[in-house]
């Protein structure tokens, strides 16, 4: 049993031998100052943020997000309560039309003479002559 690993290294340094291999470059595309791209490549290749940069940065960026998330869920608060406040004021002015509109109805149907229709089913008369009233003398007691 022979050793693979050693035949295929020995198999690529004769492919070498043969021929010689020519490695291009890739041409790169230089950036200009203007480009937008440029900015961010200097930032991040140049080194201006490093790790020990971006890791002491990391508790200032905790507590930015920290706060949009307070920001996001106070507006989200904000706009509830003002739905509930919307929801509870169109409540508020039904009861009201109902409250009106049941007084009215009362009031209407306390009147005397829809008080006697009511009444007259049950036999009971409206009164044609007025009230008596009835004098206690102190001298009986």
């Amino acid at each position: 049993m022979n050793n693979q690993f050693r035949q295929e290294i020995e198999e690529e340094q004769e492919e070498e031998l043969q021929e010689p291999v020519i490695k291009l470059k890739k041409p790169t595309k230089k950036l200009d100052s203007e480009s937008p791209n440029y900015f961010f490549k200097k930032l991040f290749t140049d080194g201006a943020v490093s790790k020990e940069a971006a890791t002491a940065m990391m508790p200032f960026l905790v507590f930015l997000s920290l706060l949009t998330m307070l920001y996001i869920g106070n507006s989200h608060m904000a706009v509830k309560n003002i739905r509930d406040i919307d929801k509870l004021n169109k409540e508020v002015k039904e009861l009201s039309w109902e409250y009106k509109s049941l007084k009215a109805d009362l009031m209407f149907k306390s009147k005397l003479t829809e008080v006697a229709k009511k009444v007259d089913t049950l036999g009971i008369k409206e009164l044609i002559e007025p009230p008596k009233k009835i004098i206690i003398s102190s001298d009986e007691y």
